[in-house]
């Protein structure tokens, strides 16, 4: 599938340069992220692997333009983001960036379809074009027969594979995904991560991936790990953080 709204390039789609988050408290500082640098590329799924409470929302939070560093820079397609003003932020999330979260937050008064023609139409695009485009993008996900049911008659995979199709329905260039099969069994979360997997490589969307899943990270192109705030690379042949 491709779509000419999906910017590709040569250069990195996200970067953190020396990220740090550190929230004052009554009895002193807690240091969420220390001096965090990572680039990711068009088409390029990178997994963020550690401890719960190791910073991992945080990190995606303010990748996300959601939330802003104490020091460091975030770049989105060479933009750097702290000359940004609010307005223009939500600009470029609205329109570079996708999120999906372990809990599909579909509304369920709307069917598939509609689920994922309202984000286009927020942005701006014609309700006929938008339509194509969810359409499109429910047919490569696998729910075609399945567009015009609401979430209650969807199982969470296919609740799920809706969510990813919303996500990456206005073109984005980045995708930040927070546990996106943490809510599901095994081989649930296999289909809704292969179909991940495909519509990231074949559009041309940096991803990064949140996961308690080593399985599913070791099928990402890279494995990253935050552990103390600190954020390494993984080495395949290094046996990984037992607790993730």
């Amino acid at each position: 599938m491709s779509d000419s709204r999906i910017p590709t390039g040569s250069g990195p789609s996200l970067e953190l340069h020396h990220v740090s988050k550190i929230y004052k408290q009554p009895r002193g500082e807690l240091v969420v992220l220390k001096d965090v640098t990572l680039g990711i590329s068009p088409g390029e799924m990178v997994a963020l692997v550690g401890p719960s409470g190791s910073g991992k929302s945080t990190l995606l939070h303010i990748a996300g333009l959601l939330d802003r560093p104490t020091a460091g820079e975030v770049v989105l397609r060479g933009e750097v983001c702290s000359k940004l003003s609010d307005a223009d932020r939500s600009r470029l999330r609205r329109r570079g960036l996708g999120f999906i979260y372990q809990y599909h937050h579909l509304m369920p008064e709307f069917s598939a379809l509609e689920n994922v023609i309202i984000p286009q139409m927020i942005a701006g695009v014609h309700k006929r074009v938008a339509k194509a485009r969810a359409r499109e993008l429910l047919q490569a996900l696998g729910l075609k027969d399945r567009e015009s049911h609401r979430p209650s008659r969807l199982s969470g995979g296919e609740q799920q594979r809706v969510a990813i199709a919303r996500a990456v329905s206005n073109g984005p260039f980045c995708l930040l995904a927070d546990e996106p099969t943490g809510n599901l069994d095994q081989v649930t979360a296999n289909t809704v991560f292969s179909a991940l997997h495909s519509l990231v490589h074949v559009a041309g969307i940096a991803a990064l991936v949140a996961t308690h899943n080593m399985e599913l990270a070791h099928r990402m192109d890279r494995i990253v790990v935050l552990h103390n705030g600190t954020l390494v690379e993984h080495d395949p042949a290094e046996t990984p953080p037992s607790e993730i």
